[in-house]
């Protein structure tokens, strides 16, 4: 584990070990996600991923996550000061990360194309890189390129199971809290935009045209925050891109069928250096 600084902002990353002579994989969470969420049940799955690929990956937690610096004054009114957006995120706050964060990120690394494989918001964060910097392939699990009323009523869910009970040992405040030094600013920079008004208008359609590397996009059939109709969307702007529906899967594939998603992508990615 390691932090690397980001216009001032510390960022957490980890280095997964692998051959260097093809792309490595790069690991976007979700967006209550952070380096450790990663590991579930005692298995690092993108560890997983990059033995079965025969790479080597990195995973980093965004600002507000995991160990990474927090967003200053996040609930507050939303500005920029000289580098970062602070106060409430808003409705381009994933276009920020992939268009200002990642490639300094990535420029710190030294990786020039990577694969990008991104898990929700993570996801989307992923396929707007896409949209304008060059990658060696893309995998987006439950991306979300527009936004489902179902997404929405989740996502009010969550606050609510966020508020009840919070001192409660299994309460999903403290179940987050292991995974993040300030709960609350992982939890508010999403939870806050996701319900905004402004954000109800979000639609990334019109942008996906511009993706021209390998694409595989996969999705739930059990999904709650999100239905078919994403993949859908994404294939008919980028024909070259695979969908994989997996029956029986919700949110996290790769929590909920990782040895299935692992197959997947390692065939997607079996001809590409």
């Amino acid at each position: 584990m390691n932090r690397i600084d980001i216009s001032g902002v510390g960022i957490e990353v980890a280095h997964l070990p692998g051959p260097g002579d093809r792309a490595p994989l790069v690991f976007l969470h979700e967006g209550l996600g952070s380096i450790s969420m990663w590991r579930q049940r005692g298995r690092l799955w993108p560890a997983e991923l990059c033995a079965a690929t025969g790479r080597a990956g990195w995973m980093y937690s965004r600002r507000g996550y995991g160990q990474s610096d927090p967003v200053a004054d996040v609930r507050g009114p939303p500005r920029r000061s000289s580098a970062w957006h602070i106060g409430r995120h808003e409705p381009d706050y994933m276009h920020l990360e992939a268009n200002d964060v990642l490639p300094q990120l990535l420029g710190q690394l030294g990786i020039s194309k990577p694969v990008l494989v991104g898990h929700s918001d993570g996801a989307t964060i992923a396929l707007l890189h896409a949209c304008q910097h060059p990658v060696s392939a893309c995998v987006a699990m439950a991306p979300h390129v527009f936004v489902e009323a179902m997404a929405v009523s989740a996502i009010k869910q969550a606050r609510h199971m966020f508020e009840a009970a919070p001192d409660a040992p299994d309460s999903l405040r403290q179940r987050l809290a292991r995974h993040h030094q300030d709960v609350d600013n992982a939890f508010w920079q999403w939870n806050d935009v996701w319900l905004s008004e402004a954000f109800q208008a979000f639609d990334i359609r019109p942008e996906l045209h511009a993706i021209s590397a390998p694409l595989l996009l996969i999705q739930g059939t059990e999904d709650e925050y999100g239905s078919m109709e994403q993949l859908k969307a994404i294939r008919s702007a980028v024909p070259q891109a695979i969908g994989i529906e997996l029956a029986g899967c919700g949110h996290s594939p790769h929590r909920d069928q990782p040895d299935q998603l692992l197959a997947d992508i390692r065939a997607f990615l079996a001809d590409i250096s």
